[in-house]
């Protein structure tokens, strides 16, 4: 790897198509400054860092650049989560939650032996084997990992799936299932190709698709051309019935022979093209996240990249993604705090509703890949909050969750059940970040956990559709995505002044139950019961 590390243009010349960048740098920083500051005059949310006691840091060289994951999930069965984060060349942790619910954020790192890992970028909780018991599919430098939950927070590796993976360079993960399958379908993104020794440049590998024969997995199928994925995420994006795989790719080493890639999952995948309406779309890729933010029932999506961070809606019946306009406030293209104006960094995205008003905010993980001068070295983390408009405004610094450090993954997640979403950020060579979300809301909220018999026992790829003062929010149940980590678990709505939610789900495979009103507050199981609904409270 010595030689591929030589050629890494990261640590050394800018990057090519950084200086079409400089123009808006000047002109802009200086709005965003005075925007964000405006916004944080007004209110903000507030966070206080929690110390859990560990120093648990993402560390390692250059296959350890990106990645740098976390998965967030219940493997204990008490319905708080706990926290697995990817180490790189450090081992990686679990943080189990030994909470009192509505008290302190109590996390204590305890990792079974299972899941003491090297080389682990990142991890996706999902139910593999429909036992109702979350697993973990583990990414790494190296042979990638399925690992059986087995209660208790303990882990083994699965048997006789036929699962084989290659001594590749994984930085991205997503599942979904198709038709009846007993299994889900997965793909595994990855990075460099290491074997090529005239990488990195132009050395891109394929990601690898598992589809399933019954009980087991086929050989994986190369996603060729692969274009260096750094996130992946199986979506209906169109709601046309079926999960198609967008791929978000880094040019940095594609260079010019790749672009973002969204695939149709039809019998033998393929690629859409421009008579699809795919439009060629060329980043630095870093992650994807979705959330219909207009209420229409179609996901926005949403792209990390180096400078620009781009919100993207569809237009049109075909996949023509167009860029929110500018004064929408989401590119987060420069830091919003100290005097580097650089070109920003961004990894890890993930919505929220932070204040509960009713409207899903965004964070952004931030940091520069390593020491690379064409872009800001002190790069905080982003907290954007949605208004009534539909515009965004910048309070990270005022929430108290700017940060020095190079960020990669992290999660906005409920850990002590009080209904206001906490903060995890794991961090490239400095520990990672715990915060507990103090912020003072009026506004209520609900999270729901669908679950129907197996196959697709947590219905991967349902909708839930809410009715809520006049409007419509949809949520898509989806794995993957974010920068090589994700959650499980109920999904979080906030309600804003409403005390109940009328709710209903539109189930994978099509059917669509009848509504059920909801009281606010609580955590709701939707258990499926043929084409009813029945609320269990958690």
């Amino acid at each position: 790897m010595s030689a591929l590390a030589r050629r890494d243009g990261r640590t050394g010349a800018d990057s090519p198509d950084v200086s079409r960048e400089t123009a808006l740098v000047r002109v802009g920083r200086l709005t965003l400054l005075l925007l964000a500051l405006a916004a944080q005059a007004v209110s903000a949310p507030r966070f206080e860092a929690v110390d859990t006691g560990s120093r648990h840091a993402y560390t390692g060289g250059w296959e350890h650049f990106v990645g740098g994951g976390v998965a967030v999930f219940d493997c204990d069965g008490d319905h708080l989560p706990e926290i697995f984060m990817a180490g790189g060349e450090s081992p990686s942790a679990l943080l189990r939650n030994r909470s009192d619910r509505g008290g302190p954020i109590r996390m204590t790192e305890e990792t079974p032996e299972a899941l003491e890992l090297q080389d682990v970028t990142g991890a996706y909780p999902l139910d593999i084997d429909d036992d109702g018991i979350l697993d973990l599919a583990v990414l790494r430098v190296g042979p990638d990992l399925l690992l059986r939950g087995r209660g208790g927070c303990g882990f083994a590796p699965f048997e006789d799936l036929g699962f084989e993976s290659g001594d590749w360079w994984s930085t991205a993960f997503s599942a979904t299932w198709e038709g009846t399958n007993v299994l889900p379908t997965m793909v595994f993104g990855t990075y460099v190709d290491r074997s090529d020794p005239e990488g990195p440049f132009e050395a891109c590998d394929a990601p690898r698709l598992y589809r399933p024969d019954g009980a087991r997995y086929r050989p994986p199928l190369a996603l060729a051309p692969g274009a260096c994925a750094l996130s992946a995420l199986f979506s209906d994006w169109g709601r046309h019935g079926r999960r198609d795989l967008r791929l978000s790719n880094d040019r940095h080493y594609y260079v010019s022979r790749g672009e973002e890639q969204l695939w149709a999952m039809e019998a033998r995948p393929r690629l859409y093209g421009p008579g699809d309406g795919w439009r060629t779309y060329r980043i630095w890729g870093m992650g994807i996240t979705s959330r219909d933010l207009d209420g229409d029932g179609r996901p926005e999506v949403f792209l990390t990249s180096m400078a620009d961070q781009k919100l993207q809606s569809l237009s049109g019946p075909g996949p023509l993604f167009v860029d929110a306009p500018y004064d929408r406030g989401i590119t987060a293209q420069v830091p919003y705090a100290g005097d580097d104006g650089r070109p920003s960094t961004g990894w890890h995205a993930a919505f929220g509703d932070v204040d509960l008003d009713g409207l899903d905010d965004l964070f952004i993980a931030k940091g520069n890949v390593e020491q690379m001068p064409s872009n800001a070295m002190y790069d905080p983390n982003n907290l954007l909050m949605q208004g009534p408009d539909g515009r965004f405004s910048e309070v990270g610094l005022a929430a108290g969750i700017a940060n020095g450090a190079k960020s990669r993954g992290a999660a906005l997640a409920d850990l002590d059940g009080d209904g206001r979403l906490d903060l995890v950020v794991v961090n490239r060579s400095a520990p990672f970040e715990l915060y507990r979300n103090e912020t003072e809301v009026d506004g209520h909220w609900v999270a729901l956990l669908p679950m129907q018999h197996a196959p697709n026992r947590f219905a991967v790829g349902a909708w839930i559709e809410l009715a809520l003062d006049g409007r419509r929010i949809w949520r898509e149940l989806t794995v993957g995505g974010g920068h090589a980590g994700g959650i499980a678990g109920p999904e979080h709505l906030g309600l804003g002044s409403a005390d109940t939610a009328r709710v209903r789900v539109h189930w994978p495979d099509g059917a669509t139950s009848g509504w059920t009103d909801l009281a606010a507050d609580r955590a709701w199981m939707l258990e499926r019961t043929g084409a009813g609904l029945r609320a269990v409270e958690f």
